[in-house]
């Protein structure tokens, strides 16, 4: 397996569970695989197939997705094909041909091909080693996209009892766990979960303030980069793509109204990198494998965490940092709600209004973004902070006296007589003159006008502020009505000074910005010369820049600048089939620009570690790296040049590893005595707060990474 996974995939090790799963599929056992988009699963049963004496039928219900599998499967010189409408005929049989003579040992099928005429027929004579069945959720109907023809394949089970089954999703509450298991009888010793965690993602919630102008500050940031946009509706996907176009930016509008030739082309300009921007509703991306996605960005409430989840999860699947967005505004679950009132079954509309609950209160949390996404699908043992999402780097945060505009707030709430919601509240601030005003009299309030200079979506935030600290609340129930606490009323009474939080469209532009870059230091110009290789091979081989290397591949070339097919081959993501086909013009590119910019080659260490020994608490690969040069007693400094890393992103490692395993010795990192008890006393003032204020209380004289790594022992 070990050779097997570096020859045809070019990876040196298995990633947390894979190995454990692959041995169970390999003894013949039923599996059922929770893993995070990007966590291999696809692997799980690709690596299988290769030693398995028959075909492994793939099931899987996104047909735009199959061609991109099986491109990459053949580029790595694994044979395989799909069965779907998109073939003709004569495609089709070709196809099925192949299958029969035992030519192919990876076939892909649609759900509906299963309760197709003749199936059966072309079933029996298939030596079917292994049935994987992709997107498993869609068998129950408790999940978020049940599909009606998944559920022919208990018929499907029935006809091959004998074969092992794997299924495979990302995105299963508890719940609908229990669902697959029982629909496809596997029993629950055969369940493997590696987590929800993508750890290598971004989220962040932002209020709808400025909101076109903040999102493209935010698409700058990621100039060049794969960028998906969702919106609520078709005409909202066409009016933002219009703008950004205009703003100079290239990017296209992609929904179901468009015709399918326009939708195709769309996909297929994104996919090889000639449109880098997709502003889509949310059926885009379901038949996307693009696994360099930077930025995902919702400029709308999405109706249930999963989909969301679901949505989110197109971005980084490579691993590499990558960034979510979400601009909110209470007033986007009205949109929602209109749809959900709108289904006839009392259960089902009492499901979605549930979900649509839940993904509500992520948005108006304060706690971990990633906590709360774990709790809800079930994790257990999370923590309960994250370093990556905007309620835990609060650098991007400053305070403000608010204190007029939360009185006249919270006057104009109490004068209404705490009946209505926000946005009646901000119509009576603004002077609005509505009819529903007329009628109830508010506009001889003294409120009435009082805050006619401020922009809706600002009003709107501050009210969101309010409620986020506790001076108002938001009343649960059909009416979401707003009330002053006790808290609240004292502030008014007492005319206390009320700081809240102000959003700043730069820093929070700059501080998501740095969370896309890589950990290891490679030179951005090589880089550049290398995607330029990468896409022009693409565009010969008519395949996705991707298949050819993904980015982390780039990078490391990039950084390492190998001077030889061999020390070519020791990088991430190149086996012998690639090296074979593209290792020579790579390696002439990197010459080219060692001898341009003046460069020096770096040796990649080798690893002391097994690849195939499990690391404690799935460890990842680069933490495992940190985590062995730590035991060496190096400094921070040492660590950073041996790694090719910086000191931040060392620090950060340490951290990961201090919180997920005991008696890791890392007392000769400690700073000096003098030092450390100056930087003990600044959190101690703060009561151990956000490294931003702890970093103004001492006057800015340690940086971040210093205080990162202070901390670390305050907290030991």
């Amino acid at each position: 397996m070990q050779e097997l996974l570096k020859t045809h995939f070019g990876y040196d090790t298995f990633r947390p569970l894979q190995k454990e799963i692959i041995d169970t599929v390999l003894a013949g056992k039923d599996t059922l695989v929770l893993m995070p988009t990007g966590g291999g699963k696809s692997l799980c049963f690709q690596l299988p197939a290769l030693v398995l004496p028959g075909i492994t039928i793939v099931v899987s219900p996104l047909i735009a997705l199959m061609k991109d599998q099986v491109d990459g499967l053949c580029a790595n010189g694994i044979s395989a094909a799909f069965l779907n409408s998109s073939l003709s005929v004569r495609e089709q049989l070709d196809v099925m041909t192949r299958a029969r003579s035992g030519e192919i040992k990876i076939l892909y099928l649609a759900p509906e091909r299963i309760g197709s005429y003749g199936f059966y027929d072309f079933l029996v004579d298939l030596n079917v080693s292994l049935l994987a069945i992709d997107e498993a959720h869609c068998i129950s109907e408790w999940g978020h996209d049940f599909r009606p023809e998944y559920r022919n394949l208990s018929s499907l089970r029935m006809k091959i009892p004998k074969t092992p089954i794997i299924a495979l999703t990302a995105t299963a509450t508890p719940y609908v766990r229990d669902d697959i298991l029982s629909q496809l009888n596997i029993r629950k010793e055969g369940v493997f979960t590696s987590g929800f965690n993508r750890e290598n993602l971004h989220y962040s919630v932002r209020p709808k303030l400025n909101t076109f102008s903040r999102l493209k500050e935010l698409v700058q940031t990621h100039s060049g980069e794969s960028i998906i946009i969702y919106c609520f509706s078709r005409k909202n996907t066409e009016d933002v793509a219009e703008k950004l176009t205009k703003a100079g930016f290239s990017a296209a509008p992609y929904h179901a109204g468009l015709p399918q030739k326009d939708r195709e082309r769309t996909q297929e300009r994104f996919i090889r990198d000639e449109v880098p921007i997709i502003v889509a509703t949310i059926a885009f991306g379901m038949g996307i494998d693009k696994p360099d996605v930077r930025l995902v960005v919702h400029m709308d409430l999405p109706k249930t965490i999963e989909g969301y989840y679901q949505e989110t999860g197109r971005a980084g699947r490579d691993g590499l940092p990558s960034e979510c967005v979400l601009y909110y505004s209470y007033a986007d679950r009205r949109k929602q709600e209109f749809f959900i009132n709108r289904i006839e079954d009392d259960h089902e509309q009492k499901l979605a209004t549930r979900k649509l609950d839940d993904m509500v209160e992520y948005c108006q949390n304060s706690v971990c973004r990633r906590f709360f996404l774990l709790m809800y699908f079930g994790e257990k043992n999370v923590l309960t902070f994250c370093d990556a999402c905007d309620n835990c780097v609060k650098a991007d945060v400053e305070e403000a006296d608010a204190t007029e505009i939360a009185q006249k707030i919270m006057s104009a709430i109490l004068k209404t007589g705490e009946r209505f919601g926000a946005a009646h509240v901000c119509d009576v601030l603004r002077g609005s003159k509505k009819k529903r005003i007329l009628e109830l009299g508010h506009q001889n309030l003294s409120v009435h006008g009082i805050a006619s200079d401020m922009p809706i979506g600002a009003l709107r935030t501050y009210v969101q502020s309010l409620k986020t600290v506790g001076f108002i609340e938001q009343n649960d129930g059909e009416y979401p009505t707003l009330k002053v606490t006790q808290k609240g009323r004292l502030a008014l009474m007492d005319k206390s000074k009320i700081a809240l939080p102000v959003v700043d469209v730069v820093k929070e532009v700059k501080q998501s910005a740095s969370t896309s870059k890589s950990d290891l230091a490679y030179d951005e110009r090589v880089f550049e010369k290398l995607r330029v290789l990468r896409k022009d091979i693409a565009h010969e081989q008519n395949v996705p820049p991707f298949i050819i290397f993904g980015d982390r591949t780039l990078h490391e070339m990039a950084f390492y600048l190998p001077s030889s097919l061999e020390k070519l081959s020791t990088l991430f993501g190149v086996g012998e089939k690639k090296l074979e086909a593209f290792g020579e013009p790579f390696l002439t590119c990197i010459a080219q620009c060692v001898t341009e910019f003046a460069l020096q080659e770096h040796d990649k260490p080798r690893s002391t570690k097994s690849p195939l020994t499990p690391t404690s608490g799935h460890v990842s690969t680069t933490l495992q790296e940190t985590k062995e040069l730590l035991t060496q007693m190096l400094s921070i400094e040492e660590m950073a040049v041996r790694r090719g890393l910086s000191s931040g992103t060392i620090i950060q490692h340490i951290e990961k590893l201090v919180y997920t395993e005991e008696g890791l010795a890392i007392a000769h990192l400690k700073p000096e005595d003098s030092i450390f008890q100056a930087m003990k006393a600044g959190f101690e003032k703060n009561n151990r707060a956000t490294l931003t204020s702890v970093y103004k209380q001492l006057d800015e004289k340690f940086t971040y990474d210093e205080l990162r790594l202070a901390r670390l022992f305050l907290e030991r």
